[in-house]
């Protein structure tokens, strides 16, 4: 398995640098809303050589430069032993950056192969080793923060892939404590959109190194869910971003889930009439199963604001 560089190399422009001016700021309003990064915090960056965690990498030590609070990057390379994998080129890559790095070495990838059938996916089992081994690392040298390099995307696929797969409701916290309370695992990237990623990712020239585990695997069940987002994002652009921000702006009295809410209660602020809790499922501007245009056919959306609900329903539902 050899490196893949990048098929296109751009020059430095204004287009970069507008590019990484927005990934810089993305990444630092994610590191500031979710509290990622704090003072003296040592920050172990996981490096796979994919384009994801190179841009983590590459945006982190940009903004360490300027940041307000002090942090060490360590960088870390699992090497699971894959055949042919080319382990020169993280750590010659890293060197020239002057990064300090460790690369840990764990044959995950026979116990893989040997415990899943053919045919079968292999991400689950790779990531859970993955996930010891690192977790393992953190806790010997003294890491505080475990940094992965999952992006909007993969946040959004996530969320897919467990009400299609899974029934539940649960995508990938940008921050997380782990069960027993020892590691925080923070995903810089979260705000950051994969295509952003690729853009930034070819203009650098990162040594790519594809995976012979998953890359290899075409049936996926998240390859399934990319492609769909993906047409989505093709007819409806911009829909992506939107179902991103719907997990920012959660309803627990509009899901089925007693946990969140007490649906019998009747506190200051959880009653609400049946005509209320009917307006506030209707979106300003929406068109409630109607032409999109009102009667008189002024071209105004139907039922644009919740007066005209409240007429309308009057008209309907009241005696004439």
């Amino acid at each position: 398995m050899n490196a893949v560089p990048a098929k296109t190399v751009l020059k430095p422009s204004n287009n970069f640098k507008r590019l990484q001016a927005r990934l810089r700021g993305l990444v630092g309003k994610a590191i500031e809303d979710f509290r990622m990064i704090e003072e003296g915090d040592r920050v172990m960056v996981c490096l796979s050589g994919g384009k994801d965690s190179y841009t983590m990498l590459d945006i982190l030590l940009s903004l360490q430069r300027s940041a307000p609070v002090r942090f060490e990057l360590v960088a870390v390379n699992l090497d699971q032993k894959q055949p042919g994998f080319p382990a020169h080129v993280l750590p010659d890559y890293l060197r020239t950056l002057g990064v300090p790095f460790h690369v840990i070495e764990q044959d995950t990838y026979s116990v893989v192969k040997r415990v899943i059938p053919e045919g079968r996916t292999l991400c689950g089992l790779c990531s859970r080793l993955r996930r010891g081994a690192l977790y393992r690392f953190a806790a010997e040298h003294g890491m505080t923060k475990i940094a992965l390099g999952h992006h909007r995307d993969d946040i959004v696929e996530t969320l897919f892939l467990n009400m299609f797969f899974g029934g539940k409701l649960k995508a990938m916290p940008p921050k997380l404590r782990s069960e027993d309370g020892r590691h925080v695992v923070i995903r810089p990237l979260a705000y950051v959109a994969e295509q952003d990623i690729e853009r930034y990712a070819r203009a650098r020239a990162f040594p790519l190194i594809p995976c012979s585990l998953c890359g290899s695997q075409e049936n996926l069940q998240r390859r399934e869910i990319k492609m769909m987002l993906r047409e989505w994002e093709r007819r409806y652009p911009g829909r992506t971003e939107s179902i991103f921000s719907s997990l920012r702006d959660v309803v627990p009295s509009h899901l089925l889930d007693p946990r969140l809410h007490d649906f019998g209660g009747r506190g200051p602020g959880r009653a609400a009439t049946g005509e209320a809790a009917f307006y506030a499922e209707i979106p300003e501007g929406s068109d409630l199963g109607g032409t999109g245009v009102d009667d008189a056919g002024s071209g105004r959306p139907a039922f644009a604001t919740r007066a005209l609900v409240r007429q309308d329903l009057a008209g309907r539902f009241d005696p004439a």
